[in-house]
């Protein structure tokens, strides 16, 4: 399956058990404007999902009009930018949960937004192949 040009409710977290398990057992780049959190997942039998979370914080935008405004514009850069790890979580057949948490103080324009979300997608790649590569090097020398 391909990944949709939208954002359903399946590719969304909304479980409080989700949210406590992607931050306290996942791992943290930071991309500013975002501090990005995201946790693979191995699950057997299961459809390969590309879920996020995002979050906007009340400390830095008092006004609820300006926090809906970051949220829309992150969503959709997230949604414009979410097949490339689509297709890389369905290649190496693992489900992957992304937290991207507004940390800036100004709302940046939706084009910066958008470059900022695909350079997160791009770091979520490389740290997830840099990990493969380390833990496949780790099994091989103590194969030998």
């Amino acid at each position: 399956m391909t990944a949709t040009e939208g954002l359903p409710k399946y590719e969304r977290i909304c479980k409080e058990n989700d949210i406590q398990a992607l931050f306290d057992k996942g791992q943290g780049i930071s991309v500013y404007p975002f501090r990005v959190v995201y946790l693979f997942r191995h699950e057997e039998n299961q459809r390969i999902t590309v879920r996020v979370l995002v979050s906007v914080s009340k400390k830095r935008f008092h006004h609820a009009f300006k926090r809906n405004r970051v949220k829309r514009l992150t969503r959709e850069s997230w949604r414009r930018n979410k097949a490339v790890l689509y297709e890389f979580c369905q290649k190496n057949n693992i489900s992957v949960d992304v937290a991207l948490v507004y940390t800036a103080t100004v709302i940046h324009s939706y084009e910066e937004m958008l470059a900022k979300t695909k350079k997160a997608v791009h770091e979520i790649v490389n740290k997830y192949s840099s990990t493969k590569l380390t833990n496949h090097e780790a099994h091989s020398k103590t194969a030998r």
